[in-house]
């Protein structure tokens, strides 16, 4: 054994720096749901900020420095409240801010949100089939981006009442409203649950079809959409 440790002392050293980095600088995250429809498919590999927010010792969460502040609109990783699962969905509402969704319109700060009109999709879910889909430009809280509605789905929570969020939180929505477990359904997430904003697709593939690389989709930047 020890002969092995040292005839391989160079490699494990490089694996224990590739740990230390991509647990403390930057990783990659798979996209393997349908929660960020439109804008992030499954296959996606998105490059993660973890300098973003936060500097953290490596392979914990303990926060030794806040290096940046989320901003409305980032799309972010973080661990779910509920169950520490590692989640990818989108700020929508900042400490401070009072929000509350009606019909699958979101108000922040007592403004309505603004769309556009919608384009026709076709959405497949496993176990249901193809559904209608309606993609959309949202306008709120000074950012914009493309979201997706499935008129369909009944079981979606479409409205909930005004809620203040309080100091160290964030509501986070997926971009596919009505087929997302966000801040609807596992709370509001606390800023030390944070790891990351995703900044850009890396590389991906259509893994629910055919496998093919999606190689107009390579170093697409996501940014606060």
């Amino acid at each position: 054994m020890k002969s092995w440790l040292r005839a391989n002392k160079g490699f494990i050293a490089f694996l224990m720096l590739f740990g230390l980095f991509r647990t403390a600088v930057a990783d990659w995250n798979p996209i393997p749901s349908a929660s960020m429809h439109p804008n992030l498919l499954e296959g996606d590999v998105v490059f993660v900020n973890r300098l973003a927010f936060d500097l953290k010792v490596p392979l914990t969460d303990v926060v030794v420095a806040h290096l940046g502040e989320p901003q409305r609109g980032d799309i972010v990783t973080f661990s779910s409240p509920l169950d520490k699962t590692r989640l990818i969905k989108r700020v929508i509402a900042l400490p401070g801010d009072t929000v509350a969704m009606q019909k699958d319109q979101l108000i922040i700060n007592g403004q309505p949100a603004g769309y556009s009109m919608p384009a026709d999709a076709v959405e497949a879910i496993e176990h249901v089939g193809k559904l209608q889909a309606l993609q959309l430009t949202e306008k709120s809280g000074g950012s914009e981006r493309r979201i997706q509605l499935l008129p369909q789905v009944t079981s979606s929570r479409r409205d909930f009442a005004p809620l203040t969020i309080p100091a160290g939180s964030y509501l986070m929505l997926g971009d596919n409203r009505n087929n997302s477990m966000d801040s609807r359904y596992i709370g509001l997430v606390p800023r030390e649950m944070l790891i990351g904003r995703a900044v850009r697709v890396l590389v991906s593939a259509d893994i629910v079809g055919n496998w093919m690389p999606r190689t107009e989709r390579f170093g697409m930047a996501l940014g606060g959409q």
